[in-house]
């Protein structure tokens, strides 16, 4: 059996609920209520976590990640970084140091994002993207920068910050636009995607390794879903209809209408799997009615541990290495997945 490596998600975007579109304070992104998801999901025994970034919701992810990194001893930090608000070479000082103050546990995730106030146009924001993972990689492996970019043009002596092991974190990146996918395949390290049918998954994956190939390069990939996971199927499918109880269709689409991505390539497919799930379920356990209250990934894993467990080995035997998982409520939900299934998948952090 394939080792993938499994991940959960601490809500720093204000996306933690018992019923999702009601608002609970108790769940509100806080520096306590994030920290206890990661304490959770290290306890848990996960791999790694997504620490997601907002520049509307939540709290700052890069403040965070330094604190939690303190806090935690084994897991992963997969931290994202909005890199439209950021100048690359501060970044990689900051990427070094948190790496530091994690042993060495740091990963991160490269959001395309603009610049705060900006509507920059897909292909050369991801230009800029490409350029801003180009120049960490020389920096973050210790190398003197002499860069000549569309974007960027800087000459910088090697950094006198660097990571524990002197190399780059690897980079996550998702996208499903052509520009992203080119951007990711030109890069990245892993490329993320969000749910979708069997069949779509093995066209992804096909695509990314023929346009990395072209690159002369080689990606890992990643799944980023939500879980139910329940004694039995019944009780999974009753908790998944539980936590859309008390949404209205105005509340979710003006949550949904929040997030700065709600015109994106991924978000717009993510709506077209739940407009044309009859039932809710797409294809086997793969129900998408997360989506009718988040931006985003919209779709959950539900079944009981035999279910989940068939359908996360289903990803991996296409080729997936990672994934990212999440339940509502966040801390709750890595305690079942942790007991139900964690014991049952051999994993373990990429290697690279």
């Amino acid at each position: 059996m394939k080792t993938p490596e499994i991940a959960w998600f601490s809500a720093l975007c204000d996306d933690d609920y018992e019923f999702l579109g009601v608002p609970d304070p108790a769940l509100k992104s806080s520096w306590e209520h994030c920290r206890d998801i990661v304490v959770a999901a290290e306890t848990g025994g996960f791999d790694n976590v997504l620490l997601p970034s907002g520049y509307a919701l939540g709290i700052d992810s890069t403040a965070f990640a330094a604190a939690i990194a303190a806090v935690t001893q084994r897991i992963k930090l997969l931290l994202a970084v909005r890199v439209g608000e950021m100048w690359p070479p501060q970044l990689a000082r900051q990427l070094a140091t948190i790496d530091r103050i994690a042993g060495g546990r740091l990963n991160v995730n490269i959001i395309s994002s603009d610049i705060p106030g900006e509507v920059l146009p897909s292909a050369p924001r991801y230009q800029r993207t490409v350029e801003v993972m180009e120049i960490l990689k020389i920096l973050l492996n210790g190398g003197a920068l002499d860069y000549q970019g569309e974007f960027y043009r800087l000459k910088l002596d090697p950094p006198g910050a660097t990571t524990l092991s002197g190399r780059c974190p690897p980079l996550y990146f998702g996208g499903l636009s052509p520009d992203a996918r080119e951007a990711a395949a030109r890069a990245a390290d892993v490329y993320l995607m969000w749910p979708d049918t069997m069949p779509v998954v093995t066209d992804i994956i096909a695509d990314m390794t023929a346009r990395a190939a072209k690159h002369g390069r080689t990606l890992k990939y990643g799944y980023r879903v939500h879980i139910v996971v329940r004694d039995t199927e019944a009780e999974a499918r009753a908790y998944a209809d539980r936590l859309l109880s008390k949404l209205d269709a105005a509340t979710g689409e003006a949550i949904r209408n929040k997030s700065l991505d709600t015109q994106s390539v991924g978000v717009r497919r993510q709506a077209e799997l739940r407009d044309s799930a009859a039932d809710g379920y797409v294809e086997a356990n793969l129900w998408t009615g997360i989506g009718r209250a988040r931006s985003g990934c919209g779709a959950a894993i539900v079944g009981d541990p035999d279910q989940v467990v068939a359908k996360l080995q289903a990803y991996m035997d296409l080729g997936i290495d990672a994934f990212i998982l999440s339940g509502y409520p966040h801390a709750a939900e890595a305690d079942l997945f942790s007991r139900h299934v964690l014991p049952r998948l051999p994993h373990g952090a990429l290697t690279f």
